[in-house]
C-alpha cells in the first residue's frame, strides 16, 4: 500500500529540506547534484551527474531508500551496492521516522551511501 496524499506532501517537504542542506554549491551542480522522490511507499535519494561518455545525458545514481512499513511504523533503510541490488543498512535497518533516515543519509557513518 502506497502513502496518502498528505504523507507523499509532507515526505516530499522533508526531502526537499534534505536536499538544501546537502547539495553541492550551485557553481558544481551541473557535475553533482543530489536529487530524492517519493515512490510508492518508498523514498529514494540519488546522484546527479553527466555521463561519461555522454556529457548532454544526466544519470541517477541511487544511494539510498527507506520503506515505510505502516503495519509497525518504521522505516526500513537500504543503500545500494556494487551489485547494484538494494541492501539493508544494517548498522540501522529501521528508523522511527523520515527525518531519521535523513540524518543517516547525512551522516553516512559507514560512507555507504555516497561512498
Amino acid at each position: 500500500m502506497s502513502l496518502s496524499e498528505f504523507e507523499i506532501k509532507r515526505a516530499e517537504k522533508v526531502i526537499q529540506g534534505f536536499l538544501e542542506k546537502h547539495r553541492p554549491p550551485p557553481h558544481i551542480r551541473s557535475q553533482l547534484d543530489l536529487g530524492g522522490r517519493v515512490s510508492g511507499q518508498s523514498v529514494e535519494i540519488f546522484s546527479i551527474r553527466p555521463r561519461y561518455d555522454d556529457p548532454s545525458i544526466r544519470m541517477e545514481t541511487p544511494a539510498a531508500k527507506a520503506t515505510y512499513v505502516k503495519s509497525r511504523s518504521l522505516w526500513k533503510v537500504y543503500w545500494m551496492r556494487a551489485d547494484l541490488k538494494w541492501h539493508a543498512y544494517e548498522p540501522q535497518a529501521e528508523v522511527k521516522s523520515l527525518e531519521a533516515f535523513l540524518d543517516l543519509v547525512g551522516e553516512d557513518a559507514h560512507a555507504c551511501f555516497f561512498g
